[in-house]
């Protein structure tokens, strides 16, 4: 849920991008409201899937929007902002998430949780976090230990894992989270036809997600000497790539299967946006708005004043640094955040930043987020990974590929 579908503004309507931005913004919201302001680090682009799946079901109705105030983000301007069961779904299990990856990265002794201090104090975080999550998911019927539990599961998963181990064995943990958060959106709709097929299009997704991580952190876990799956069980691109086309095509699949009352977001989210992800990630993108650059695997996504800095879209604030070891599903319900950090050059030569430690890249992030850079700076330091980036709102040519639907699915309204 951290990161992988950001779609670029010009290949959506304006409708749905308004309607994306009224997801994202209200997953932001529905963090603060029942968790507290410091629970907003963990807003992110594909935790709001499980938002907008819930709305597709049901239909958009007057209760499920307010109007929310000015917000830096947001150029200070109000905006329409989605809210109900859907967006406390979305937000309590993206906390439950972060708050096992708080965990891991404590027992692992990562940066500046190797001091006590410190340490301690993420530790309550977590637990505040943990019990926080798990309120909300009783509230709303679902239970978060299925969430908890493929956390705990990857860890020794991973351990295990070596030369000829099948690499969907290390992506099960993160398939069984993401398909129990879509399931749980039919449940919320009152639609119990539509479980099994959005459980179906929720494993796949984890799948991809932990796939497009692997793939883009492959090189710099190698010069980091940190864990990768692609690496670990010797699989080759090829059939990462073949892996991920097959979930591509399962998902559709499954959307095919699924009732909606207005689809076309999620249909927009989940089989247009989620497969240039996977272009972007093997090097193949057609937008010019996302075409990678050195250590910039997804490109910039201008007039989208979130896309290039979500805590977890370019950089999860829960990613292990360099030498870490094997950890629980992160950056995108999968394996630790995007990596690929621009070299810098010191006595020893070329080295990689270190990126900075949870609450370090928390104080950044709101430095950052109140001085307005992430909208308007020619160029910051991504507060956790510590990548430099441009601001958002640069140098928008209007040229992306807007070719039509070419999928299963029928597209009309996309």
């Amino acid at each position: 849920m951290f990161g992988i579908v950001r779609p670029c503004t010009h290949r959506l309507t304006e409708g749905l991008k308004a309607e994306w931005m009224a997801h994202l913004c209200g997953l932001c919201l529905a963090l603060r409201a029942d968790h507290g302001q410091l629970a907003r680090v963990v807003t992110n682009y594909d935790g709001l899937i499980v938002s907008v799946l819930t709305e597709a079901q049901t239909g958009r109705t007057d209760a499920g929007r307010r109007t929310a105030g000015p917000c830096p983000l947001r150029a200070m301007r109000t905006a329409p902002v989605a809210r109900g069961e859907g967006a406390r779904l979305a937000a309590a299990v993206s906390l439950v998430l972060a708050s096992a990856k708080v965990r891991d990265h404590v027992a692992d002794r990562d940066g500046l949780l190797a001091r006590r201090p410190v340490a301690a104090a993420a530790r309550r975080v977590a637990r505040s976090w943990d019990r926080a999550g798990a309120r909300t998911g009783r509230a709303l019927g679902f239970d978060t230990a299925v969430l908890v539990d493929a956390v705990d599961r990857q860890t020794g998963i991973e351990a295990l894992a070596g030369p000829g181990t099948p690499l969907l064995t290390v992506t099960e943990p993160t398939e069984t989270a993401t398909a129990a958060a879509f399931a749980h959106t039919a449940v919320l709709a009152g639609r119990p036809q539509n479980t099994a097929p959005l459980a179906e299009a929720g494993r796949l997704f984890g799948r991809l997600a932990h796939l497009l991580d692997a793939v883009e952190d492959q090189a710099a876990d190698a010069a980091a000497g940190s864990w990768n799956p692609l690496t670990a069980t010797g699989t080759s691109r090829e059939e990462a790539r073949r892996l991920a086309d097959d979930a591509l095509h399962g998902i559709r699949l499954a959307l095919r299967d699924a009732e909606f009352a207005d689809g076309r977001l999620a249909h927009r989210l989940l089989a247009h946006e989620l497969r240039a992800s996977v272009d972007r990630a093997f090097g193949t993108t057609s937008c010019s708005h996302g075409a990678p650059g050195p250590g910039q695997p997804y490109g910039p996504v201008p007039g989208n004043p979130y896309a290039r800095q979500s805590p977890y879209g370019t950089g999860d604030p829960f990613a292990k640094g360099p030498g870490g070891g094997p950890g629980g599903p992160g950056g995108s319900w999968g394996p630790g955040g995007p990596g690929g950090m621009p070299p810098q050059f010191g006595a020893g030569g070329p080295q990689q930043p270190k990126p900075r430690g949870f609450l370090a890249g928390c104080a950044a992030f709101t430095w950052l987020f109140c001085t307005c850079q992430i909208c308007c700076a020619k160029e910051y330091e991504g507060p956790w990974s510590r990548k430099k980036r441009e601001g958002c709102c640069r140098d928008c040519d209007g040229n992306c590929d807007c070719s039509g639907c070419d999928c299963c699915c029928p597209c009309d309204g996309c």
